[in-house]
Order: C-alpha cells, then sequence, then structure tokens
C-alpha cells in the first residue's frame, strides 16, 4: 500500500455539499489579455451561485464578457483538500426589469439574506453592494487531495 497522496474525482453530490458548506469564493474573469480573480461572498441555492457586488470595473467588463470561473477550496491540510470548479455565465438580474428579472432579483437578495441577514435593508453592513448577481451551476468539477497519514498541518500566516 503506498503511502503517497491521492488524488479523486468529487461526485456532482459532493461538489454540491463543498458549494453549500462555504461563504467566500474566487470569481475568475478575462478581458483582452488579461485574466483576473477576485474573492467574493457568495450563497449556493438552487443549483446557482448567488452573490452582490457594487457597480464599477469588473461589472463593466462581465457585461460583455460573461464567461467565467468559479472557484471554491476547502483546505484541512497541505495534502488534505477539497476544491470545486464552476464554468458559466454570469448573470445580473434587474430590479426593475420584466417580472421574471425582477423574481430573480428577489431570490438573489434572499439567498444573499441567508448569510447577511441585514443585506439589502437600511442596516446593510455593504450598502454600495447593491447588484445581484448568479451563476447557474451546469458545468462543474471537483478534486480531493488525501494523505490518510498526514502529518502535517497548514502553517497560519
Amino acid at each position: 500500500m503506498s503511502d503517497a497522496p491521492t488524488f479523486a474525482a468529487l461526485t456532482t453530490a459532493q461538489c454540491h455539499a463543498l458549494l453549500a458548506s462555504q461563504q467566500v469564493g474566487r470569481l475568475a474573469f478575462t478581458f483582452r489579455d488579461r485574466v483576473d480573480i477576485e474573492p467574493v461572498h457568495y450563497v449556493f441555492r438552487d443549483d446557482r451561485i448567488w452573490g452582490r457586488t457594487q457597480f464599477g470595473t469588473k461589472v463593466q467588463i462581465l457585461a460583455h464578457h460573461p464567461w467565467v470561473a468559479f472557484e471554491v477550496d476547502q483546505v484541512e491540510a497541505l495534502f488534505t483538500w477539497q476544491s470545486v470548479v464552476v464554468h458559466g455565465r454570469i448573470e445580473f438580474p434587474d430590479p426593475d426589469g420584466s417580472a421574471q428579472e425582477q423574481a430573480r432579483y428577489a431570490a438573489g437578495v434572499a439567498a444573499f439574506r441567508s448569510l447577511v441577514p441585514e443585506a439589502f435593508t437600511p442596516t446593510d453592513p455593504t450598502p454600495d453592494r447593491d447588484l445581484v448577481f448568479m451563476i447557474p451551476v451546469h458545468d462543474l468539477e471537483g478534486l480531493s487531495l488525501i494523505h490518510i497519514s498526514e502529518p502535517t498541518r497548514l502553517r497560519r500566516i
């Protein structure tokens, strides 16, 4: 029996469980010859990643280049971790749009309030983040690395 770490693909159910267990992920997007990645708070609900942001350069870029990657990790130790990557198209539901758009916006607000109950209220801790975004989760893959007899824990910086 080998003492080497073992890589394994996560099932869809395991990917969904990992997405549901975390609240901070990384959103990667491109513009011309540059790739950016930013940490974002999110909620995974109803096969969608829901988040919020404020209008700025990122939103302007994503309006014209909506294809993104979203990544979440759970790291227990150097050789014991799980990771999920979602590829998809980011969407910004319009609170003033059609009835369907308004319903999607309301669903995003409700999802985010499960993480931050004050979100989108007068006592919101980040009131400038008034744009809801969502990424439908259709294309995802997960990977784990397990090392049963791992003696080395991650050093905290």
